[in-house]
């Protein structure tokens, strides 16, 4: 790579790497370390306790701690601590999710539900002295967290909690760590007290002794073999009656006395229960940069490769073709890489957000209510990303991407799952949907499908443009006049904008039409369910929307105008492509003329011949060393 291609990179790979730089600059050097990376001939037992001792290195790196308050009470890093560990994606997803068992789903709990009274679990937690799991998901209830059957009952004559799994379907399901290395469990039941439930609270349950085995009145079990992530124990954990001392309730939002009076600051259960859960953020942020950085490698692995490989010859010199040479192969990748980038400034964007919300530092209530709805939409468009991404990196390697040495495999075999945990993507998008319909009033979060259903039928108006700020950025860019080095109107970013939040708007708009015109006629479930695709193809364009708006602000903080100028050209693809998935919607409702839809197709050409001799400093700049991608086939 010539010294202005690597100038280019370098402040591409620099605008990508964020607010927290320095953290992924150090995490490249530390975790360029063979130990650091799966072995895909380990059985089940060898790969969990390889990924053990990986998680013991970590320990040592000074990662976690920043994830935590400080025992003077003062915020931790934790922006740092989550860009710091999504790089171990980069090396063996089985330990970027088993770290984010311990120190994310527990530690984040014990930290963010609990009080100073567990501050002792934090102490023990982070040096791995205390292994923990999250046992929220149940064999019959997976998403639907508010209606989950395990029972924590207060006895005030002894003082204890009674946890039990009344039914078989109140099993814990699926619980990273329960199958063999956890001692105990961050545990989601139904709190009952004086007779009377108080909805789902978070309890810190011990289920194995220090000898592994377990528990009075515990059972647990192991999942097996799955598709991926050998080296995670997910396990089962059904309870029997069992007792913990009444301080075992991390109580930050409510508590009982030893009376067992209930008492909480937050006198709605609804709002209580989605405030609950809205301090566990961190987690499903996580898991969308994770799976992001996974399609990042296959990305880099799967251009590198199609840069060296040759297939058929030339009729005209004799020499085979280089495959990223072919127009097919160009399509098949550079959009994905397009969007890569597009995604890893969003990523960056909603870090920020976060670290604002969970340091003190943005306190409005709005704010961590925004977060939440931009946390599973992004978490749903990286994830969604990272299965397309990585499949079509495997076909595109051949008969080299199928074999194990070369990682394209196993990357798809352990992120797939990231579509489901932290939230299913279709209740993810449908939760950002309904975020988008009730935008106009608090309250509405506490509505039953009825009053949702009656609320919805009120918002026909430019709903988009109105709840956000995206009619000032479309003005803004208007302002600044085109930005592209294309005449055509498509072009300009405010143009670009427009089409995707006009998408959005409308469907937003006619889905509250919808659920209006069935309620009229039926009861509110049937409405709401007539109307499920109609909502979630909202929600799928306001995140389209969303991503879109934080690319364009990424793009405007590169200081290097030729790596400004590339990004710019990079946006454009990410933005026709998008526009071309989607062409027979914009057709079908007039937002554009066959002619238009005829001209994104041919600007999609026209920007991935114009990028393919900047193919690998686009790689470059997603920012995975070469050295880091551990592919045979390269060499």
């Amino acid at each position: 790579m010539e010294t202005s291609e690597k100038s280019v990179a370098e402040s591409l790979r620099a605008a990508l790497d964020g607010p927290w730089r320095s953290v992924r600059e150090q995490a490249r050097e530390i975790l360029d370390d063979d130990r650091f990376y799966g072995d895909p001939a380990l059985d089940m037992t060898a790969a969990r306790a390889r990924v053990l001792e990986q998680m013991h290195l970590v320990a040592s790196f000074g990662w976690v701690e920043g994830g935590f308050r400080h025992p003077d009470g003062s915020p931790g890093d934790p922006g740092g601590v989550v860009t710091a560990l999504e790089m171990l994606a980069y090396t063996d997803l089985s330990l970027w999710v088993k770290s984010g068992v311990q120190w994310g789903l527990f530690g984040g709990a014990v930290e963010n539900l609990g009080t100073e009274r567990h501050r002792g679990y934090i102490e023990e937690l982070i040096p791995l002295r205390l292994l923990g799991c999250f046992a929220m998901t149940e064999t019959g209830h997976g998403s639907d967290v508010a209606n989950l059957e395990t029972t924590a009952t207060y006895d005030p004559a002894t003082r204890e909690f009674v946890v039990h799994s009344p039914t078989p379907s109140a099993r814990k399901d699926y619980i990273g760590g329960a199958a063999e290395h956890a001692r105990m469990a961050a545990v989601f039941a139904q709190l009952i007290t004086g007779g009377e439930s108080q909805g789902v609270h978070c309890f810190l349950v011990p289920i194995r002794n220090e000898s592994g085995s377990d528990l009075p009145g515990v059972t647990t079990s192991d999942c097996g073999l799955k598709g991926g992530l050998p080296g995670v124990d997910n396990g089962r954990i059904l309870f029997d009656q069992v007792r913990i001392p009444r301080e075992n309730l991390l109580n930050r939002y409510a508590d009982v006395a030893p009376d067992g009076t209930y008492s909480s600051e937050i006198t709605n259960p609804s709002r209580r229960f989605f405030t609950t859960l809205g301090t566990l953020v961190r987690g499903r942020i996580s898991v969308g940069g994770a799976a992001a950085a996974g399609a990042r490698v296959a990305l880099s692995i799967a251009v590198r490769y199609a840069e060296q490989r040759r297939q058929f010859a030339d009729p005209d010199t004799g020499e085979e073709t280089v495959l990223l040479d072919y127009r097919s192969h160009q399509r098949r990748l550079l959009p994905l890489v397009a969007r890569s980038y597009a995604l890893a400034f969003a990523q960056n964007d909603l870090v920020r957000r976060m670290h604002l919300v969970q340091t003190g530092a943005d306190t409005d209530p709005r704010t961590q209510r925004a977060l939440e709805n931009r946390a599973a939409g992004l978490k749903v468009a990286q994830t969604r990303h990272a299965t397309q991404a990585i499949q079509e990196c495997r076909e595109a390697c051949g008969g080299a991407g199928y074999l194990t040495e070369n990682r394209l495999v196993t990357l798809k075999a352990d992120t797939d799952v990231f579509t489901t945990f932290e939230g299913d993507n279709v209740v993810l998008t449908q939760l950002v949907a309904k975020d988008l319909l009730t935008a106009y009033a608090d309250e509405v979060r506490d509505l039953d499908a009825l009053g949702w259903v009656r609320f919805a039928a009120t918002a026909a108006r430019d709903v988009v443009r109105e709840a956000s700020g995206v009619r000032q950025m479309i003005q803004r860019l208007r302002d600044r006049g085109g930005e592209s080095v294309d005449d055509a109107d498509l072009s300009r970013r405010d143009v670009q904008l427009q089409l995707f939040a006009d998408r959005e708007d409308y469907m937003t708009r006619t889905a509250a039409h919808r659920l209006q015109a069935r309620a009229k006629e039926t009861g509110p479930f049937e409405a709401f369910n007539n109307a499920q695709d109609h909502i979630l193809a909202a929600g799928t364009a306001h995140i389209e929307r969303m991503v879109l708006e934080a690319f364009i602000d990424g793009i405007a903080d590169i200081e290097d105008e030729e790596a400004r100028a590339l990004a710019d050209s990079v946006c454009d693809l990410y933005v026709y492509w998008t526009i071309e998935q989607n062409q027979a919607w914009y057709i079908m409702h007039r937002f554009m003329s066959v002619e238009r839809a005829k001209a994104v197709r041919r600007g999609v050409n026209e920007l991935v011949d114009r990028l393919r001799p900047q193919a690998l400093t686009l790689i470059e700049g997603l920012g995975v060393p070469e050295r880091m991608l551990h592919a045979a086939m390269l060499g």
